[in-house]
């Protein structure tokens, strides 16, 4: 399922350092399933949920006003809290399923199931959950959205404006009028932290919002304002004379927009849980075994975060976390060192932090105190931070970093890294079309990196010094030749000797090392920590560029000083060392091979067999008679030897 999409930087996969992760849909599933409601007067969990549809039956039909005490004595005080209870849930669900940008597909059957499809697979939860409750989303168009309500009764509300979610207002609103009654209603959802400061002031917000994400689930406040017709004009005005403004039209926009949501009501808080991904706890250890530093970088708050590094294991049974919150430069400089002097402890930086650490002051600072930390958790990221946090990590360390995700709000990030890898997932392809490698889930990554990554390193490290010992070694016997004859110009080799060299007589075996295989496949995944090896560089550097150099010198030497000095011709010494040259980098290729496959095999062999056959054709180039005789195939044996033995 891996899609390469650059096919320049293979061999960067096998000296990865760092991996920097989004959260949601990399992490887990992005399969939103809905866990919990809480109104501030009622809380919903999974085993109540069913409670909510009753309810919301009950508030449509006034049943709650109707029913008695079975003492026949039911105080008013009581009557009023149930109904409040029951509007209140009317509300709530109400809200979940105007507030959206969800489009329901009919099925083509009568018994199929209705499908919805959205940008976000939140917003996909939250509506199947008021379906299940009882109103159902029924149709929607550019300018209205149906409801069917628990009666099965169709309820229109004409829409009359959008306020699109961004990651950097992380909030979305809608103003619908119910074409029924003409009440027009101002409905907004969105991340807490922007939420809790918009809505009226609530004594019971920020507890449950930290109760829910302890949890692990996603939370999202809902707020409501009832507007009235000459609101909903003023604000039309000022709205579009700001849409149509040539000058600061973006800020004057948002003021219209704030302006609306003052006096937002809090309806309630709701919480979606999203699977990890499959095999994602193994897949963490492995990389972790592998000496790869794990950076995830989310825009969920600190708390579901910390509890998804949890269970994803992420975070080991040993390690413990920091918690870091700064807002100034000298506590952030207190608590890098006290997090630096800290042993096995996982970093976790909220957003506001970030953008602090980020600065060019602190930047140094914050890589040097986190770069031996087992992990990084950073959250409420925007997609521009962790871009930044890429560039930092890349500046500082001088290491290759990948990074990976599958939103475009992760697109910034995998462009910044070394390597980008889009995973296919529900919010689209644009994290997957903008990668360098495009997978279907995070498990994959552990195969790319620990095999492929470490085959295309090695591989491409072995043929590469290949290649220049095999261009520098003829070289080398020209200028020798050259030195033992005064500086005589004459070329050794010519024409098509120097032609078939490059292209017959040892092409096929050097390009076929790149399927060669220092481990199994089984071996490299059972055993991650011979990812480290590769990581060091020590396949391909100066030393063993040096090395392959003095090789080379020291076999073009052995092959021309002992081709002269066994008192040949010229047609005779050029065939000789020709041959012995040939012969000693098929038998060099053939020291290397750790897994002789079937293509390495076939191309010795043919390279073996083409040989003779040239010496037949190329006549100009060899004097077949004594091309046949033993005495030329025991001074070219004695020359492969002495070349080869040593080394």
């Amino acid at each position: 399922g891996c899609v390469v999409r650059n096919t320049t930087i293979p061999e960067e996969l096998g000296r990865i350092s760092f991996l920097l992760s989004d959260k949601t849909g990399t992490f887990t599933q992005n399969d939103m399933i809905f866990k919990k409601l809480n109104l501030g007067v009622a809380n919903f969990s999974p085993d109540s949920l069913e409670d909510v549809g009753s309810m919301l039956e009950q508030a449509y039909t006034g049943e709650y006003d109707q029913q008695k005490a079975s003492s026949g004595k039911k105080s008013k005080l009581k009557q009023v809290k149930r109904a409040n209870i029951h509007e209140k849930v009317k509300e709530a669900i109400l809200a979940l399923a105007l507030c959206h940008n969800v489009t329901p597909v009919h099925p083509s059957e009568d018994d199929g199931i209705m499908e919805y499809q959205a940008s976000s697979p939140d917003e996909v939860a939250l509506v199947k959950f008021s379906e299940t409750v009882g109103l159902r989303l029924w149709d929607r168009t550019q300018t209205s959205i149906t409801l069917k309500n628990p009666l099965d009764e169709l309820e229109k509300f004409e829409i009359l404006e959008v306020f699109p979610f961004s990651s950097e207002r992380k909030r979305m609103g809608i103003i619908v009028r119910n074409t029924s009654n003409g009440e027009i209603r101002f409905f907004m959802k969105g991340a807490d932290v922007i939420m809790e400061k918009i809505v009226n002031e609530s004594d019971w917000l920020r507890e449950e919002c930290d109760n829910l994400a302890r949890e692990g689930l996603r939370t999202l406040v809902f707020g409501q304002k009832i507007l009235s017709e000459e609101e909903w004009e003023t604000f039309f005005k000022n709205h579009k004379a700001a849409k149509e403004s040539i000058v600061d039209r973006d800020e004057k926009v948002n003021a219209a927009i704030e302006e609306l949501e003052d006096g937002l009501d809090l309806i309630g808080l709701t919480g979606v849980e999203d699977k990890l991904q499959e095999d994602i706890r193994p897949s963490l250890e492995s990389l972790r075994n592998a000496g790869i530093k794990i950076w995830m970088l989310t825009g969920d708050k600190r708390e579901t975060a910390t509890c998804i590094a949890i269970s994803s294991k992420l975070a080991a049974r040993s390690h413990s976390f920091y918690q870091m919150e700064v807002n100034d430069t000298a506590a952030a400089r207190q608590q890098l060192k006290e997090f630096a002097d800290s042993y096995d402890t996982i970093l976790v930086v909220d957003g506001n932090s970030l953008k602090l650490l980020l600065t060019e002051e602190m930047r140094q600072e914050f890589y040097d105190s986190s770069k031996h930390a087992p992990a990084v958790v950073c959250c409420r990221c925007s997609p521009t931070q962790k871009a930044e946090v890429v560039d930092m990590i890349r500046d500082f360390s001088g290491l290759q970093c990948a990074a990976i995700g599958d939103g475009g709000n992760d697109v910034s990030m995998i462009q910044a890294a070394n390597i980008g890898v889009g995973i296919v997932g529900k919010e689209g392809k644009q994290a997957s079309l903008a990668a360098d490698y495009s997978i279907l889930r995070f498990k994959d990554i552990t195969k790319l990196l620990l095999w492929h990554g470490r085959n295309s390193y090695y591989n491409s490290a072995t043929m590469s010094q290949f290649i220049i010992h095999r261009g520098c070694i003829m070289a080398f016997i020209q200028f020798i030749y050259s030195a033992i004859f005064y500086m005589s110009p004459v070329v050794v080799y010519t024409g098509m000797l120097v032609l078939g060299y490059s292209m017959w007589y040892t092409a096929a075996p050097v390009f076929a090392l790149c399927i060669n295989r220092d481990v199994t496949e089984q071996a490299a995944l059972i055993y991650p920590e011979l990812y480290q090896e590769l990581r060091k560089g020590r396949a391909l550097s100066k030393l063993t560029f040096a090395l392959v150099l003095l090789i080379t010198v020291y076999q073009a030497t052995a092959i021309m000083i002992s081709g002269v000095f066994l008192d040949l011709n010229y047609i005779d010494v050029t065939a000789v060392t020709f041959t012995a040259l040939c012969f000693v980098e098929l038998i060099d290729i053939a020291m290397i091979v750790t897994k002789w496959h079937p293509l390495i095999i076939i191309s010795e062999i043919a390279t073996f067999a083409l040989y003779p056959i040239c010496m037949v054709l190329f006549r100009g180039y060899f004097h077949i008679q004594y091309a046949s005789s033993w005495n030329f195939w025991v001074k070219v044996c004695s020359m492969t030897g002495l070349a080869i033995l040593p080394v």
